[in-house]
């Protein structure tokens, strides 16, 4: 598997997917906290599908990128898209991230503009601040009854295929592919700050996406059109916070009804 060393040497892992005739823009998926590429496999192949080349990553500190970075922070992050999109001249690309992930994309639009075509949010948004959010992703990371002895007993814990598939097998069973004290500190900035003037300074077509029964507050989506009116904005039905495991049809046709006009 290909990486890019980012300037503080932290090694960030990407694949990248040609379809058979390139005639649409090329795009860049960001996966959420403590995921991995492969969760947007299925996306990816109805965008191939369309002519889109398509690229995915591990973040830092996940999968198989460095796993203990010398830098968490957000501006670490956006700095690792802006390098991926300059160096696999992918610029300009449309972003498509979903919660952290999500995050890092805005930014990235916010502050390199010239990179980004369009931006598509999955469950993601300026929000906050939330002080209790490192705690509560130690929390939740702390009811993992790791090492899963199999991947169906995985599966059955995380919800999702896409998740079992995520972890690394060792010989007292399957174990994460992140270090958990590296969470906390992935959003650590989002405990005290909110972003709405990063939002406010987006210039390119932007589409916002949650789940019927995600995490992104309703009036969280209203505040963003009211920042920036001309947010197009959708609701997935039967869909939670991972709306591309949920429902990735129904995710792939608003993306593709909003990119069709782009």
């Amino acid at each position: 598997m290909p990486h890019l060393t980012m300037p503080d040497g932290t090694r960030i892992a990407y694949r990248t997917h040609t379809p058979t005739a390139a005639t649409r823009p090329p795009v860049l998926l960001l996966h959420g906290l403590a995921g991995h590429m492969a969760e947007w496999d299925a996306l990816t192949e109805l965008l191939l599908r369309d002519g889109h080349t398509v690229v995915e990553y591990d973040a830092r500190g996940h999968g198989a990128s460095t796993r203990r970075p010398v830098s968490m922070t957000r501006a670490a992050c956006v700095a690792d898209t802006a390098t991926l999109i300059t160096e696999l001249s992918l610029s300009p690309v449309t972003l498509i991230g979903q919660s952290l992930g999500g995050h890092t994309a805005m930014l990235t639009a916010a502050t390199h503009p010239h990179l980004v075509a369009s931006l598509i949010l999955i469950e993601a948004g300026p929000g906050g601040p939330n002080p209790r959010l490192p705690e509560e992703i130690s929390a939740w990371l702390s009811t993992w009854p790791t090492p899963f002895k199999s991947l169906t007993e995985a599966e059955a814990f995380l919800g999702h295929k896409a998740w079992a598939n995520g972890l690394e097998h060792r010989e007292d069973g399957w174990h994460p592919r992140f270090d958990p004290d590296q969470m906390p500190a992935a959003v650590q900035e989002l405990a005290t700050h909110s972003y709405w003037q990063e939002w406010a300074r987006i210039t390119c077509p932007t589409l916002a996406i949650r789940g019927e029964n995600g995490t992104i507050p309703a009036a969280e989506f209203t505040k963003m059109k009211t920042h920036r009116p001309a947010t197009q904005t959708t609701v997935i039905p039967a869909a939670a916070h991972d709306v591309h495991l949920d429902q990735p049809r129904r995710l792939y046709e608003a993306i593709a009804e909003f990119l069709a006009t782009k």
